[in-house]
């Protein structure tokens, strides 16, 4: 069996089976989709640490519960997204973050946390008046908590993140610019030594493992399908819920 593994995983790159320290189940990129998570959350098996990639805000509708569920189980692992980063640069800074923010999600989100009367074109005092009303709406605990949000996860041959690593750093010097927002090269050089990358961001028709990336981001906001991956040393499961 694991012979039969071994030699499929070599036709894909120079990779051995992605083998955790210990079974993972790593869930994509969220961006609103509650009803996909819920579902993916009860699909985890018991023995399995549960990560998130990160994206649970913007371009989805229910935002805020899902901040307010993630962040409430203690059980959950959860990454930052960039979009998560776009969201907290608002807030410190909304006359100079707002427009790139709404433009890419932040409209749905605002919306799920009860702030109205918002427009894309909105700048200056309307940003700040914005930003003040949904810091109220988020809270301060909230708010902390996705500051501190981790940017990996290494466990064996495998690191986690949201968007991508850089093919030529090793896993455990990434930066976190790199992590959340992406690499030029991470799709087209593969890694020389052996850490499977599983990640999101990037959205792809199906959830694949290939070369030495695990890609699990298909996309909930707009194909109502949400996935996610079983790690345990043998060949990567996939599951998927939809809406």
């Amino acid at each position: 069996m694991f012979t039969s593994l071994f030699k499929r995983f070599r036709q894909r790159g120079s990779f051995l089976p992605p083998n955790p320290d210990s079974p993972l189940y790593v869930i994509g990129d969220v961006h609103g989709c509650i009803y996909q998570l819920e579902k993916l959350l009860a699909l985890a098996p018991q023995d399995h640490r549960i990560v998130l990639v990160g994206d649970y805000v913007d371009r989805g509708e229910h935002s805020a519960e899902v901040l307010r569920l993630i962040s409430a189980r203690s059980d959950l692992t959860c990454l930052k997204g960039n979009h998560e980063e776009m969201m907290l640069r608002f807030l410190k800074d909304p006359r100079e973050q707002g427009a790139r923010w709404l433009r890419y999600g932040g409209l749905q989100t605002l919306a799920s946390f009860g702030v109205r009367g918002v427009r894309a074109e909105m700048g200056g005092d309307e940003l700040t008046d914005c930003r003040d009303r949904i810091q109220e709406a988020i809270g301060d605990p909230l708010c902390a908590w996705m500051e501190e949000l981790s940017t990996w996860v290494l466990s064996g041959n495998i690191l986690v993140a949201h968007a991508a690593a850089d093919p030529e750093i090793p896993a455990d010097q990434q930066s976190d610019d790199t992590l959340i927002w992406g690499h030029p090269s991470f799709q087209s050089k593969v890694r020389r030594d052996g850490v499977w990358v599983v990640h999101g961001h990037t959205i792809v028709d199906t959830a694949r493992a290939r070369q030495g990336r695990i890609s699990i981001d298909t996309g909930a906001f707009a194909t109502g399908v949400m996935s996610a991956v079983c790690l345990d040393g043998a060949e990567p499961r996939f599951l998927t819920a939809q809406a």
